[in-house]
């Protein structure tokens, strides 16, 4: 299985070009929007830089946050973003195998990390997530999800500047209906893609209280 992730070069790479995704921004402001402003515990898996998270406690200034992340390069930059806050830990942990015991959480996000994973292994990690939520916790998956047809992604590649040959083989890409029906079956409510752009998509789902 094919991951880049662990070179530098791939993940500065990636930096340089995250404020440039269109639309990226929108999906940003309706994750911001769910997440509620009362929630003490926030998982951020496969933080990155930290720039989700960092957009998170811009209202939520207090709130205790784990981050979590494998590759070098991204780690030492959520290390040195909040170099100055001790309200957020940061562990090193690959997303492919299960996660360590980390405790319950009001949130659970993740933004454009959980594509990397295999299929069999998004659908376990989902399962992991909802038994790490509080009763009435949110998980909020700002991802990139398979488009319908090979037209559909060509026109996605285009749009942000890619070929069908500069294709990141990293990705696995999942159909949205597909990921909906997962959390509805693992017992998660209120599932919605709640909004999309092309392949970019948030999917959203509650644990019941």
């Amino acid at each position: 299985m094919v991951n880049l992730w662990t070179s530098a070069e791939h993940a500065l790479r990636y930096l340089a070009k995250a404020d440039q995704i269109p639309h990226r921004t929108e999906g940003e402001a309706v994750l911001l929007e769910h997440v509620p402003k009362t929630v003490k515990r926030i998982l951020d898996l496969g933080t990155g830089d930290g720039r989700l998270l960092a957009l998170l406690k811009i209202e939520r200034p207090h709130v205790q946050s784990v981050a979590v992340d494998f590759s070098p390069t991204m780690l030492e930059a959520v290390r040195t973003r909040f170099a100055d806050d001790s309200t957020v830990q940061v562990i090193t942990h690959n997303l492919d195998v299960p996660l360590p015991e980390l405790g319950l959480f009001d949130a659970v996000v993740s933004s454009f990390a959980i594509h990397h994973l295999t299929h069999e292994r998004k659908h376990s990690l989902y399962r992991e997530i909802f038994h790490l939520l509080e009763p009435g916790g949110i998980f909020c998956n700002l991802e990139h999800v398979a488009s319908p047809t090979p037209k559909l992604h060509e026109r996605f590649l285009h749009a942000i500047g890619r070929t069908v040959e500069e294709d990141d083989p990293s990705n696995k890409l999942l159909d949205v209906e597909t990921q909906l029906r997962w959390l509805r079956d693992i017992g998660f409510t209120d599932v919605d893609c709640y909004w999309k752009w092309l392949e970019l998509a948030l999917l959203i789902g509650v644990k019941p209280e």
